[in-house]
């Protein structure tokens, strides 16, 4: 039996000073791609995303849609064939319903860019940040969050003994410390806008069902694996709900690569950065990975 491959993108926190400059220049099929991101947005992107400095490409309303361009600009600059399902982390997911023509690529840009107004719009209202948690049983840090007082959440699922949490900044320094006392081997705290995954993003989730509404969306050509839940879908209006629903919930990751895994797939090709390649191997070590970026 053939081995299925899942083609996967990453999210916010893959951006580098310079990236998609060497794409350009060695990939003109690929140029108009950057072009019309400008064209869209009505800014020089591009430019940022080339020269721009490093605090420059951190503003999440920057961030987002460069991480997009550059990501889908790497899948179509290489000839990787047809995927048999497709999965992004946080942002990574619009990609990925690009990818998987469930949206074109002009939605997709529109998309991110009003996900990325509406999180930095919220970002704004409340003092929040996030923590990477290390080496610290899932339930461990899940029942913390719980223990600890005001907002503080489980955010991000990456892989075994990689949690990240997410909330105000108060209530997420003192459940950091509660998780390093619990025995975590390290607890980081992210330079990141604001809570992202976390209750705290109501008002982004509210601003960004404005912007899906508008948009078309397509069944896509291979099932999609979903953030919120971790299951495959080729439902346009499934697909629509847990993409707005993902602003506030949990990121799956472990569960999604679990899933695939269960389902067959053994094969990942990880487009625009290694980040996820990693986590991937860590969740199933026989797993055969890729990584273009």
């Amino acid at each position: 039996m053939a081995n299925k491959r899942a083609f996967i993108f990453p999210g916010q926190g893959s951006q580098l000073t310079g990236m998609g400059s060497a794409l350009y220049e060695q990939v003109p099929s690929i140029r108009y791609l950057f072009d019309q991101a400008d064209e869209i947005l009505g800014y020089g992107l591009k430019d940022l995303m080339f020269h721009g400095a490093e605090q420059e490409l951190k503003r999440t309303e920057v961030t987002q849609p460069a991480v997009f361009v550059y990501s889908y600009a790497t899948f179509q600059s290489k000839d990787a064939g047809v995927p048999d399902t497709v999965a992004g982390h946080s942002l990574g997911e619009l990609t990925a319903l690009v990818a998987a023509k469930a949206l074109d690529f002009e939605a997709g840009l529109k998309l991110v860019s009003a996900r990325a107004t509406a999180m930095q719009a919220a970002c704004e209202i409340t003092d929040s940040t996030m923590a990477a948690i290390l080496g610290l049983d899932d339930k461990v840090v899940q029942q913390i969050c719980l223990d600890t007082p005001g907002i503080v959440v489980a955010a991000n699922y990456n892989c075994p003994g990689q949690v990240v949490i997410s909330g105000e900044t108060a209530s997420v320094e003192m459940a950091a410390e509660a998780c390093k006392k619990a025995g975590a081997k390290r607890a980081i705290m992210l330079v990141v806008g604001g809570a992202f995954h976390s209750p705290l993003m109501t008002p982004a989730r509210d601003m960004f069902a404005e912007a899906i509404d508008r948009t078309v969306f397509h069944a896509p050509i291979c099932p999609v694996y979903q953030n919120v839940d971790a299951d495959p879908t080729v439902n346009p209006d499934t697909i629509r709900h847990k993409l707005l629903h993902q602003l506030t919930s949990s990121v799956q990751w472990t569960n999604t690569i679990e899933t695939m895994k269960e389902n067959g797939i053994s094969e990942y090709v990880e487009f625009g950065s290694k980040v996820l390649g990693g986590f991937v191997k860590k969740i199933d070590k026989e797993a055969t990975i890729t990584s273009f970026e």
